[in-house]
């Protein structure tokens, strides 16, 4: 690949349990586990199975028959009996093959349900490390291309697979019942076949991971893509993209065709055995048959049993390619299914009681990357019912505490407590119950206003949301599009604007009713009447709660109960707005930084009227 990508955002990036090669046997193994439920279907499939073997005995049974008793004794009533037989089993094998492939598809589908519902319901477990390192993309391409792939063995290969399996084994010892010597002889080429179907189906298998790893970064591409349409329009990057497409699926087209290759050369390898085999069979049962150990009937019935035999193996190749394709997507999907989460519920974890007391942060240590620390021994208490505001430079790690109290991540060392209780000890569920986050960066789904502000409240009637939309000062421009509430916002609300959907977000916490409410750069990126706006909604939220702000802005924290001023990881300045200002600290940096003292204007002012001080939007 020529040239340079943006953000190396480009390549695959599966950060979890190593690639585990796991058997063929294991995956179907893993697919039954999954259909346990389904055991009197199971049950059918293998009676429809066996008698799909016994019928194939009856054609070549009849034809034997036919040719060394009816027709040397010119018994033409007999005809009439055999091609009803013929026809009967005729019946019978395509019944039993409906039935057979119907019930397969039916197990099938519901062991593709549990496993697709199995991969959902884990990745939601998994922690925030694991998406860190992870690709959006390549996650959709394993929970949707991988499964689909699944999807087609078992409804089309595995039946025949273990149909074909039941009816080789069945037809060999017959045919050795019959005529051992000539099956013995016959049977010499199947360790050719045998040893050509692993070596090839190895390669197949170590191809189609290729080929489903660059599926992988086509989908990272496209989600990267289309997610980022805007920004691509805007530098007018169109042609650079396209060209980053077309080499990912250039790159796909390339892993296809190499494993195209091994499932070309496969087929004709497998069928010049079968031919082999053909050519003693009719050699030496001529043979036989010339020096009156075998009757010419007994050898169309051997021919016959010949393609019974061979059908499996020849199926088998043609079909290895699926199987190994699925072999190489189970890989895929036990990566996921395997990796486990940091973050969890430990055992014997209690419930968190309704906050009243205090959060306290004691000796914390975090890195994200190891031998990069974030938080470096850091100790802080909030109190209940109070504002505490963190500020500092960008990287000093005020987001990452709060993401420490939500636990998204667990410390290194230390712990975090509320009301005594270290969070690691309690559920994750009540603890997160109790938790409120208003961010800068609004996460918003694409479906109606209603369904967004509900989702801090599933249960929550028309009546609460309506209620939660006036506090947070959303009602006045909801009710104002066409349809009100039922209004689509698009993908991440594209449709609406910053402060719209900064108050769809407040009226989500509101509507949650959290204990503590984490306000993270909420009023960043919007103009001073959105702002004038969103703090008067924050005035509503904030009644009667605990809140922790991270601000640049700082002119939005003055009224705080507590400041926290950290750099680097570690606190070093906390108090109240007037008192860091008049320590001198850097906080008093930073507050000059954003509000430079003008110098006096002598001209233009008497010498008794003072400057006028700044007015700020509402604070909170």
């Amino acid at each position: 690949m020529s040239g340079h990508v943006p953000f190396s955002h480009r390549g695959r990036s599966f950060s979890g349990t190593p690639p585990k090669k796991g058997s063929i046997w294991s995956m179907l193994r893993d697919m039954l586990v999954r259909v346990r439920s389904k055991w009197k279907y199971l049950i059918a499939i293998v009676l429809s199975m066996l008698a799909i073997s016994l019928l194939e005995f009856v054609i070549p049974q009849l034809t034997q028959y036919t040719i060394d008793n009816i027709i040397p004794g010119k018994e033409y009533q007999s005809l009439v009996k055999v091609g009803s037989g013929i026809l009967g089993a005729a019946v019978f094998l395509s019944l039993f093959n409906f039935l057979n492939s119907y019930m397969v598809s039916y197990v099938g589908q519901h062991a593709i349900l549990d496993l697709r519902n199995s991969m959902y319901n884990h990745i939601q477990s998994l922690d925030m490390k694991f998406f860190d390192k992870n690709r959006t993309g390549d996650l959709m391409s394993r929970i949707t291309n991988d499964v689909n792939i699944l999807q087609q063995l078992i409804s089309s290969s595995m039946l025949q697979v273990f149909t074909d399996i039941i009816t080789f084994f069945a037809v060999a010892a017959y045919m050795l019942f019959i005529n051992w010597k000539l099956t013995v002889i016959l049977l010499l080429t199947f360790p050719f076949m045998i040893y050509f179907t692993r070596s090839f189906g190895k390669k197949i298998r170590t191809s189609f991971r290729v080929v489903q790893d660059s599926v992988a970064d086509v989908s990272n591409q496209l989600q990267d893509s289309l997610s980022g349409m805007r920004l691509i329009h805007s530098f007018t990057n169109e042609e650079h993209e396209t060209k980053q497409f077309s080499e990912r699926n250039k790159e796909n087209m390339t892993a296809n065709l190499k494993s195209l290759k091994y499932r070309a050369l496969l087929g004709p390898i497998i069928d010049f055995l079968n031919n082999i085999g053909l050519i003693i069979v009719i050699i030496f049962g001529a043979w036989q048959v010339m020096n009156g150990h075998f009757t010419v009937g007994a050898i169309v019935a051997f021919l016959s049993y010949l393609r019974l035999l061979q059908s499996p193996v020849r199926n088998f190749s043609r079909v290895i390619s699926t199987v190994q394709q699925s072999a190489a997507a189970y890989e895929r999907i036990t990566e996921i299914l395997e990796t486990k989460s940091e973050i969890y519920d430990q055992e014997n974890a209690q419930k968190l009681s309704e906050f009243h007391d205090k959060i306290k942060f004691n000796g914390i240590e975090f890195a994200y990357d190891s031998g990069v620390p974030v938080i470096q021994n850091l100790s802080i208490s909030m109190k209940a019912g109070q504002v505490t505001a963190l500020v500092g430079s960008s990287g000093a790690g005020k987001s990452t505490l709060t993401s420490l109290l939500v636990r998204f991540y667990d410390p290194q060392k230390g712990s975090i407590t509320i009301d005594g209780k270290d969070i690691r000890g309690v559920t994750l569920k009540s603890l997160r119950e109790q938790i409120g986050i208003v961010s800068q960066d609004i996460i918003l789904f694409n479906g109606t206003i209603r369904e967004n502000i509900a989702y801090g409240k599933l249960t929550a009637s028309d009546e609460d949301i309506a209620a939660a939309a006036k506090a947070a000062h959303a009602d006045e421009f909801i009710t104002a599009f066409p349809n009100g509430y039922e209004s689509q916002i698009g993908e991440r609300g594209v449709k609406l604007s910053g402060g719209q959907k900064q108050r769809i977000a407040i009226a989500r916490a509101l509507l949650k009713n959290p204990s503590i409410i984490i306000l993270d750069e909420a009023t960043a990126s919007l103009d001073t009447e959105s702002e004038h706006l969103i703090q008067e909604a924050l005035q509503s939220l904030l009644v009667n709660r605990t809140c922790i702000v991270i601000a640049h802005r700082l002119s939005t924290i003055q009224n705080a109960d507590q400041i926290i001023v950290l750099e680097k990881g570690s606190v070093v300045e906390t108090g109240t707005h007037e008192s860091l200002l008049n320590h001198g600290g850097r906080y008093k940096q930073l507050h000059d930084l954003q509000f430079p003292q003008k110098k006096p204007n002598h001209k233009a002012a008497p010498p008794t009227q003072k400057p006028a001080r700044p007015r700020h939007p509402g604070t909170l």
